[in-house]
């Protein structure tokens, strides 16, 4: 379930990523830069779930967190530290859906990351297209999400 560009199959790189996968799902409203894109992605992600037998390895690139977030908070005119914080409330709030369908599976082994970190001017830095240890820095978390008995 790709979020942004690298996922769009518009490109010779969209197209690219998406190969890689028995099925690949991709839409503008899955996209960046639109507020509700997590809940649509976690919307055909746990669809699919429900439709697919035996095991699943699925990735999910959301799109809200990466730029521009600036569409999650109403009249933000750039990318900033809290636009960044509204985008990741708006991915754990699209959540439930596609963790309750993978509890319906079973147990289900989560690995959470960035795909990278992002500079908001520390020390002169904008984006994420750079060198910098913020970028560099990515979160992760591993978690064993049991299932439904």
């Amino acid at each position: 379930m790709g979020g942004v560009g690298f996922f769009s199959g518009r490109s010779v790189l969209g197209q690219t990523l998406p190969a890689l996968f028995h099925e690949a799902h991709w839409s503008p409203a899955t996209g960046t830069g639109h507020r509700d894109s997590a809940a649509r992605q976690v919307e055909v992600a746990a669809r699919r779930l429900e439709a697919v037998p035996g095991r699943v390895f699925l990735l999910v690139n959301f799109a809200a967190t990466h730029a521009p977030t600036r569409p999650h908070v109403p009249g933000a005119r750039r990318d900033s530290p809290n636009t960044q914080r509204a985008a990741l409330r708006s991915v754990d709030a699209a959540l439930p859906p596609l963790l309750g369908a993978l509890r319906r599976r079973g147990d289900t082994l989560l690995i959470l990351y960035g795909d990278h970190g992002t500079c908001f001017g520390e020390d002169g830095y904008w984006g994420h297209r750079l060198a910098h240890p913020l970028v560099w820095t990515v979160p992760y978390a591993e978690v064993l999400l049991r299932g439904a008995a």
